[in-house]
């Protein structure tokens, strides 16, 4: 039985030889850049010193787990990450509707002139995109000063004050971001059967209500399937821009755990303890992920595996 079932893979195999040939670049890729490098992890539960290498250096055991667990960063960086974390998670509805919006667009020509000017931002840089906010925002010479000066206003210092900093982050981020990430939704709505929307409209349905009984249905595993890798890395508040905007007003807010991964390791040179903190940081978004994968499996049916 066991002996069967072997020939029949490999005959599948055989037949579609040309499509492993296609996916094995990407295998190797993958291989090369992130499951051999792995074995540098164990470099967080040791004292290590480049001088012995990696498995030259002493054991450790959890001593830098213990050493971040305990530190007066360990509030501050979990806080702000989670905050900046959960205040992105919360405009996750923003390109949905963007989409939704775009697909109620007859016109072809001025629905693709949206979209373009909707993507357009994406492709920004983040040190340009940083760049500009500074340029901007200045509470001198920037467009925000010069407009308060009408005013005879003293303009806010954004991207000096603590308490606005997530604010600045997120909402850049939606402007530049939100037309890009509606692209998979807009991909799924088209996928939508026309006969729906004709059987809606003979039976007298509104524009809303076939975006509420047709769009928003169709469109809810993709919604899912999104929001979970989205909550699966809740403690992985990207790290450029983040230090990019950062400086000594704003940091008791802006300093993340990426930041603070990157200062100890790199500028500090404790290779250990860095490492310990961006695995325990891995670790916890893994745990996320399962979990809400499974409570997505049990409420809606819809999960990623």
């Amino acid at each position: 039985m066991k002996g069967g079932r072997r020939h029949r893979r490999i005959g599948q195999i055989r037949r579609n030889w040309g499509l492993y040939l296609l996916l094995l670049p990407a295998v190797v890729l993958l291989l090369l850049f992130a499951y051999i490098p792995m074995y540098g992890l164990v470099i967080a539960f040791k004292d290590y010193s480049p001088a012995l290498g990696i498995w030259g250096s002493p054991w450790a055991g959890l001593k830098y787990f213990e050493k971040f667990f305990n530190s007066y960063q360990f509030t501050t960086t979990i806080t702000n990450t989670l905050w900046i974390s959960l205040y992105s998670i919360a405009t996750f509805p923003i390109p949905i509707m963007l989409a939704l919006m775009i697909n109620q667009l007859r016109e072809n020509r001025f629905k693709r002139f949206f979209q373009t000017v909707t993507y357009m931002p994406h492709f920004i840089s983040t040190v340009v995109m940083v760049g500009l906010m500074l340029i901007l925002f200045s509470p001198s010479t920037g467009l925000i000063g010069n407009i308060f000066s009408l005013f005879g206003a003293q303009a806010p210092n954004l991207m000096g004050s603590a308490g606005l900093f997530s604010s600045v982050y997120v909402w850049s981020d939606v402007w530049q971001h939100t037309g890009w990430d509606s692209i998979i939704y807009i991909a799924a709505l088209s996928a939508v059967n026309p006969s729906l929307y004709e059987a809606a409209t003979m039976d007298g349905a509104s524009r809303w209500q076939k975006i509420r009984y047709i769009d928003i249905p169709m469109l809810m595993p993709t919604v899912v399937t999104l929001l979970i890798l989205r909550v699966g890395s809740l403690l992985g508040v990207g790290f450029e821009k983040v230090y990019l905007m950062q400086n000594n007003l704003n940091i008791s807010s802006s300093e993340v755990i990426s930041t603070y991964v990157y200062k100890i390791g790199m500028l500090s040179s404790q290779y250990s303890y860095s490492s310990a903190i961006n695995l325990a940081n891995t670790v916890i978004n893994f745990m996320l992920l399962i979990l809400v994968n499974q409570i997505s499996k049990k409420y809606s049916k819809n999960s990623l595996w």
